[in-house]
């Protein structure tokens, strides 16, 4: 009777593990052997696939080099690891693109940091191209010092909605809320290099697995607190002059077209500022009803502009420069 019944047990339990491996989440982006479905953009770093690795080389003269995925991704949890011959900037850009339009085809987006200088901002997250520091690593020591220089370092990235968080080596390291971009390609960069004898240094990732299905159950919670960049600017931005016309809180750089004061609603039908959003009521379809159109208070001659805005179906708005 023993030998009756334990080859369907043995056939149940292969079954099983077939099914297990069948609904293993993890998808390889990269394939161990060559560079298939990636591609270069950029500088001109050296990329290859060697034994099951993916080494980049720095080369002098070239702008940043990226190998970034064919495929976009918008939800997502990411694991690679990373290790450095030598001291040198580098990253692992997500949600990112190149267009035509943006500075001639620039990658821009966000990166996952790997920092090996004494500032040790690895596993911070910066945005290339753009804003700069989005998530710096200031008074954080326990995330500086999860980075281990000449070894394999490993990374986890989980981007899920608006929120960005980071993990290296195990250690909880960024946690950011930024809705700038919501897909794009993953990248690997080489930096550029300023002198000659930098030249040879190698960037090596393996292990490069991504999940993009129910990726909600697959996310891990962080004691990081979230770093909200909704109405904020990043000190990047402010070095460069850029400047808040509206801090989330109050409408101080503001008032009414017509009056010396803000417009805030008392009829349902006028101005509200809550959870850090300006928001009109709609008025029947007639412009600039009740509480009016708002300005601000200080004039501008030359400027740029940047803004974000959501309208409901079938609502007229704009922005008004005179």
């Amino acid at each position: 009777m023993r030998s009756r019944f334990f080859l369907p047990v043995l056939l149940a339990g292969i079954f099983t593990l077939q099914c297990t491996a069948q609904k293993e989440p993890w998808q390889p982006l990269f394939n161990g052997d060559d560079l298939e479905g990636w591609t270069q953009l950029n500088g001109e770093a050296n990329y290859e696939a060697i034994d099951g690795e993916i080494v980049g080389t720095t080369v002098y003269g070239t702008p940043n080099s990226f190998l970034v995925t064919d495929q976009l991704f918008g939800d997502f949890v990411l694991e690679y690891e990373v290790k450095l011959s030598a001291a040198t900037n580098s990253g692992v850009q997500i949600r990112s693109n190149s267009i035509p339009e943006f500075n001639n085809g620039r990658v821009h987006g966000y990166q996952v940091e790997i920092d090996p200088s004494d500032r040790a901002w690895t596993g911070g997250i910066y945005d290339e191209a753009r804003r700069g520091w989005l998530f710096p690593l200031k008074d954080m020591p326990e995330a500086n010092a999860a980075y281990k220089h000449l070894e394999w370092n490993k990374f986890r990235v989980e981007a899920i909605g608006d929120t960005i968080k980071t993990w290296v080596n195990g250690i909880p390291v960024a946690h950011l809320i930024d809705d700038r971009t919501p897909a794009g390609f993953i990248g690997l960069q080489v930096h550029s290099i300023g002198r000659e004898a930098e030249e040879g240094i190698e960037i090596k990732w393996r292990n490069i697995r991504i999940i993009t299905e129910d990726v909600r159950a697959f996310a891990m919670k962080t004691p990081v607190p979230p770093k909200n960049n909704y109405n904020t600017l990043t000190f990047s931005e402010q070095d460069w002059g850029w400047e808040l016309l509206y801090d989330g809180s109050d409408m101080n750089k503001w008032r009414g077209a017509k009056r010396d004061d803000f417009p805030y609603s008392e009829t349902g039908m006028g101005w509200d500022v809550n959870e850090a959003v300006v928001k009109i009521h709609e008025s029947g379809g007639a412009e600039s009803a009740d509480a009016g159109d708002i300005v601000t208070n200080e004039v501008f001659s030359d400027f740029e502009i940047l803004i974000d805005f959501k309208i409901t179906e079938g609502a007229n708005s704009g922005i008004k420069y005179f």
